[in-house]
């Protein structure tokens, strides 16, 4: 369970730009209704929308009501902004936490029945096998998943937050983020090892078995099955409260406080964040509503 909350964290938590989403054959649903928030007062909205970073080409998700909420906004929030035609600076960052001396071969970090998968998936990704060997295994479980995602028939241009942050581009409107880059980072750098073994046997896992997990993922989203999306991360982490701890009830206190401090002044914006970050009971919502804010959902 855990290596597949940690997968899903890299889609419905958005951690580290990495980009999941669901297989490209996958068909959009007749009437797609993602979640939309909106908590407001007598000058201000702010429209909150859980995201998958990364979907099929084509995949229709917008409505009615998004665009129009989407059209009054005047700023984009984003969890971090990731300059996808020009990744260096994340690169760099990645560069600066992923590599370290002194760590064990890459393939003494998985159990014996695995390393052939490993060795499979470490050729296939054309980085030089002996790099591997210097990476954190957090940052080869990276590597890997990008790999994977590939795999499956996923194209970057077509996820939520980069068309989103095209139209707000195109309109000269403003781009905000929660977290830099270096924060993102650090909650996979921070993983205790167990926890990024985890992640690294779900980047060499059988592409079957990852087709259907986010088709799943995006199925739920789509519909807008808030409870759906909670009950999957609940289970996953049920066994590591510190996972829970770091990962999302942390950083959703921060954007709630973010969001409450940014309701004094007027205006409307959207923020963008993933999916899981708006469900269940330690969820932004959640803790906005506790703080005595009125958060009514439109879809």
């Amino acid at each position: 369970m855990l290596k597949s909350f940690l997968r899903r964290a890299a889609g419905a938590l958005g951690l580290a730009g990495i980009l999941v989403g669901a297989p490209a054959a996958a068909k959009s649903p007749q009437t797609p209704h993602p979640a939309l928030w909106a908590v407001s007062d007598a000058d201000t909205t702010i429209y909150l929308f859980g995201t998958i970073h990364l979907l099929p080409e084509h995949f229709q998700w917008r409505t009615a009501k998004f665009d129009k909420a989407l059209q009054g906004s005047q700023q984009l929030m984003v969890e971090t902004i990731v300059d996808d035609k020009n990744p260096t600076k994340l690169m760099s960052v990645v560069a600066g936490m992923g590599f370290a001396k002194g760590l064990p071969p890459i393939a003494d970090r998985v159990p014996p029945e695995k390393r052939a998968a490993l060795e499979a998936a470490i050729a296939k990704s054309g980085v030089p096998r002996p790099v591997f060997d210097q990476m954190k295994t957090w940052t080869a479980a990276f590597i890997l998943l990008g790999d994977q995602f590939k795999a499956i028939g996923l194209k970057g241009g077509d996820g939520v937050e980069t068309v989103l942050r095209n139209t707000f581009t195109t309109e000269n409107k403003p781009i905000g983020e929660l977290e830099s880059n270096a924060e993102q980072i650090g909650f996979f750098n921070s993983l205790p090892e167990d926890a990024q073994t985890a992640l690294l046997l779900g980047a060499i896992e059988n592409k079957n078995d990852a087709d259907q997990e986010f088709a799943g993922m995006l199925k739920a989203w789509s519909k807008g099955d808030v409870e759906g999306i909670a009950r999957t991360f609940d289970r996953d982490l049920g066994a590591s409260p510190e996972l829970k701890q770091a990962l999302l009830h942390r950083r959703n206190a921060n954007w709630s406080r973010w969001i409450e401090q940014r309701m004094a002044q007027p205006g409307a914006i959207m923020v963008a964040v993933g999916a899981g970050h708006l469900a269940g009971g330690d969820s932004v919502i959640a803790m906005l509503r506790r703080d005595g804010y009125r958060v009514h959902r439109l879809q």
